[in-house]
């Protein structure tokens, strides 16, 4: 799947530059994208996306130092200029792109309010869909961000052709330093999207047997509304017992990583003969396990399964019966699915839940939001009020 990123905002613009990052490394040319911020010294922060292909925009009003939080402002900069953007995403090329994606926190300024606006446009000029990443905030972020983040996230699912987010909060870990832990969440965010995005590429196993390609992934998220990701991935060990972590620097060696121990136990993938059920317990374990967005998986319209991993173990009876499996536990019918010969030490199972009809956390998002625009009332109400009584008359009308 061909994908244009683009990156808005200071996190929208790392978890790009990390895609990128990763494309490079794996030789492959799958993604483009470009950034785009109102503050320069963000564009500076990324180190793989070439100058010509990082914007910044917004100078005459905020002089390159960002919007302030301010969503409101972040939105009118990106409407004043979004010719300037769609020109600097022709430039990049866009006629063989499946689909765009734009990625941006949705808790702070520039990413929150000028994402809802790009993909306004970008839908009305492209064929191709518009997804839309969104990371929303912790509730101990603050309110304003919870603000913001309610604000924006209602505006994008009326202009993406679908939402899919990321939760910062069911993924902190206490004790965690702020660069470290926004760079294993962004880690995170490209891993799964990774091995998704790149399901269907030719390597030197060829494709496999059932080969999910970019009308799969459409087709999957063409409900609209919002969508969550689950994974889950295991040590692949051949019949003498011994790690083959010496095979996991190949092609998605890199892309499928290692496991990280403090969230997935460790599960023998060969460890029986029945490998069927161990792709099922994989799948099982992808979509009851940590999802990008905490979610009543049974409200799900749709969804697509994908075990990626070396040949011998894709077993297509366990494959088929993950699908199955899926079809039996959310709401919908539609359930898409298949395999993704890597050359790879590691069995990974991603999980896509599209057009989720319940999910605690966005309600709760909603509530934090509405709460802190009364609170922005009141106060304003006191300041006007309390401190300056009528009485004194001015120095001049």
């Amino acid at each position: 799947m061909r994908v244009f990123f683009i990156g808005f905002g200071q996190a929208g613009g790392k978890i790009v530059d990390m895609f990128l990052a990763q494309d490079r490394k794996l030789g492959s040319t799958s993604f483009r994208g470009i950034v785009i911020n109102t503050a320069r010294t963000d564009l500076m922060g990324v180190k793989y996306i070439p100058m010509e292909d990082r914007l910044l925009i917004g100078q005459t009003m905020v002089k390159g130092h960002g919007v302030g939080t301010d969503n409101v402002t972040g939105a009118k900069v990106a409407a004043d200029e979004i010719d300037t953007i769609i020109n600097a995403i022709d430039k990049r090329g866009t006629h063989d792109v499946d689909a765009f994606v734009v990625c941006a926190g949705l808790g702070g300024g520039t990413g929150s309010g000028g994402a809802p606006v790009l993909c306004r446009h970008l839908k009305r000029i492209y064929r191709e869909p518009v997804y839309a990443l969104g990371i929303i905030p912790a509730p101990e972020e603050g309110r304003l961000y919870s603000l913001n983040a309610a604000r924006s996230l209602s505006t994008l699912v009326n202009e993406a052709d679908n939402v899919i987010v990321f939760d910062n909060s069911a993924w902190k870990n206490d004790g965690e330093s702020v660069k470290s832990a926004f760079d294993r969440l962004n880690e995170e965010i490209v891993r799964r999207f990774g091995v998704l995005f790149r399901a269907g590429e030719v390597n030197k196993f060829g494709v496999g047997e059932m080969v999910v390609d970019s009308s799969e992934i459409i087709n999957t998220l063409r409900g609209g509304g919002i969508s969550s990701v689950g994974y889950a991935i295991s040590e692949a060990l051949p019949k003498g017992g011994k790690s083959s972590s010496k095979s996991s620097g190949g092609l998605l060696g890199g892309l499928l990583g290692k496991k990280d121990k403090r969230q997935e136990p460790h599960v023998d993938i060969t460890s029986t003969e029945d490998k069927s059920a161990k792709i099922i317990g994989l799948v099982r374990r992808a979509m009851l396990g940590r999802l990008t967005l905490p979610c009543d998986y049974s409200t799900a319209e749709r969804a697509l399964v994908l075990v990626a991993g070396p040949p011998t173990e894709l077993d297509r009876k366990g494959v088929e019966k993950s699908k199955s499996w899926v079809e039996e536990n959310i709401a919908g019918v539609e359930v898409r699915g298949g395999d993704y010969p890597v050359d790879s030490g590691y069995v990974a199972a991603v999980v896509l839940l599209a057009t989720i009809g319940n999910a605690p956390r966005i309600r709760e998002l909603m509530e934090l939001a509405k709460e802190a625009k009364e609170e922005v009332v009141r106060s304003r109400e006191r300041a006007t009020s309390s401190m300056f009584e009528d009485g004194i008359d001015p120095l001049f009308e």
